[in-house]
């Protein structure tokens, strides 16, 4: 027997050696050349057969595995076109979020999905992008700051009660923002998040913890921000009488901690399936039922809570400054995976920048930093995958926008509403986004309008030349 006859069989690299050591041992044991020969086309046709032992297991075993990795790799390949998929506000979405729609769209772990009219490019799934897959979560398709949310607290006030003055010094003493920012260590806040077994459950989390502690009730750079303004209620709804009331509105994540799991869980979805590439690279998944799935599933929730412990701690230090008690709080995360039913079947929702809206449940939309946001009720639109936008969405990216629009229209713009902005880049001017009234009016039969939340003092990370 010799190599050539065995390469000639489909054998390749390793089994070749393999096989051809194996012949090697059934030729001195007198067994002709063509019985050796059928006995590898039927080593080669079904090797778990040959795997539990005999001269042919170490070949079986080394076949076995190639074909895994091939099936893994076969698996990872996109799917020739995508599967169909709705989107809202067609007129306002650029191409470049629809081109990476089409991506999300075939994922051979894609079973629906959705666009929201606030949708632009980002990572991965576009922003505004919400995508149902089969036992699978993707690290880029929540988004790189994990549990991003929304938090709302009405006040017993009236709005006029908290001077212009008042209200910036308010935000300038009880709110932090920045990237690695956190409060003074004498100032800093407990909360009972930081306490949780979970962080002990996996190193990665053990190395984080000190960090998330460090940062805990404070808000990270970009369209982050903390805002006092007017809550306007038409008609009676959450427990509250029509009228007026001063409120505070926060946007805020799960700050350097979340970016850290992001990032680790990304690189390891990307090890898994290497046949991807391209703009499938950065859709990279993780089966449920693996080490890793379990492991980011584990950590994503965990910098949800996180997230959400970070609005508790901002509403509370406010609330307790005014030396009142909210009369109604409204929050929703909206980058974020879900176990949800989709047409009968448990499927993992992955909403990258879209706000949870399952028939009845409240959420917040906002719009710019000068520009009102929207309580609103779902109304469960199984197209949208129970979804809406989570806010007016970008126009201009943030080099475009600190290379186009002018200080002084910006300013003019923050005059002609009367908000006084603290911090603030000219990244995030209000003429950087989409007219959130626009947003709201393509999405009818996602959501109802209950509320509109109008800022007056605003405060956000400097991030780049100030407004």
């Amino acid at each position: 027997m010799n190599g050539k006859q065995i390469t000639k069989l489909g054998f390749e690299k390793r089994a070749v050696a393999l096989a051809l050591a194996a012949a090697t041992l059934r030729e001195r044991a007198g067994i002709d050349r063509e019985e050796i020969l059928n006995e590898l086309r039927s080593v080669q046709a079904n090797p778990e057969a040959y795997v539990s032992g005999g001269v042919y297991a170490e070949l079986a075993e080394e076949l076995t595995s190639q074909q895994a990795v091939l099936d893994a790799r076969r698996a990872s390949e996109l799917r020739p076109s995508p599967l169909p998929y709705r989107v809202w506000g067609e007129d306002l979405i650029e191409p470049g979020a629809r081109d990476q729609m089409d991506v999300a769209m075939r994922l051979p772990v894609g079973r629906a999905g959705a666009l929201m009219p606030d949708a632009h490019v980002g990572y991965g799934l576009p922003i505004g992008g919400v995508l149902a897959t089969e036992d699978a979560v993707i690290p880029y398709g929540v988004g790189v700051d994990i549990g991003c949310s929304m938090r709302l607290s009405v006040l017993p006030l009236a709005p006029a009660s908290l001077s212009t003055d008042e209200a910036t010094r308010f935000l300038l003493k009880h709110t932090r923002f920045g990237a690695g920012v956190g409060f003074e260590k004498r100032d800093r806040e407990d909360h009972e998040v930081l306490h949780e077994q979970t962080w002990r459950e996996q190193p990665l989390l053990r190395h984080l913890q000190g960090k998330a502690a460090e940062q805990i009730g404070t808000s990270g750079s970009g369209n982050h921000f903390v805002e006092f303004g007017t809550f306007s209620l038409p008609a009676p709804d959450l427990g509250l009488e029509v009228g007026e009331y001063l409120a505070i509105l926060s946007h805020s994540g799960s700050r350097g901690f979340g970016a850290q799991v992001a990032n680790h869980y990304t690189k390891v979805a990307q090890a898994l399936h290497p046949a991807l590439d391209g703009q499938g690279r950065k859709l990279a998944w993780l089966p449920l039922d693996t080490e890793e799935g379990e492991g980011y599933w584990q950590a994503m929730n965990l910098a949800g809570r996180y997230a959400l412990a970070n609005h508790d701690l901002i509403h509370a230090r406010l609330a307790r400054a005014l030396g009142v008690t909210p009369a109604a709080t409204v929050g929703n995360s909206h980058n974020l995976a879900w176990k949800q039913e989709v047409e009968g079947h448990e499927r993992i929702v992955h909403r990258k920048g879209a706000t949870p809206a399952e028939r009845g449940q409240l959420g917040l939309i906002p719009g710019s930093m000068a520009d009102p946001g929207f309580v609103v009720r779902g109304k469960g639109n199984q197209g949208a995958l129970a979804s809406a936008s989570h806010g007016a969405g970008r126009q201009l990216g943030r080099k475009a926008a600190a290379n186009t629009l002018a200080k002084k229209d910006v300013q003019a713009y923050l005059r002609e509403r009367g908000v006084t902005l603290i911090g603030g880049g000219i990244d995030e001017a209000p003429q950087a986004y989409k007219r959130i009234e626009n947003v709201i009016a393509r999405q009818s039969d996602l959501v109802d309008v209950v509320a509109t939340f109008t800022p007056r003092v605003v405060r956000m990370d400097t991030g780049g030349e100030d407004v």
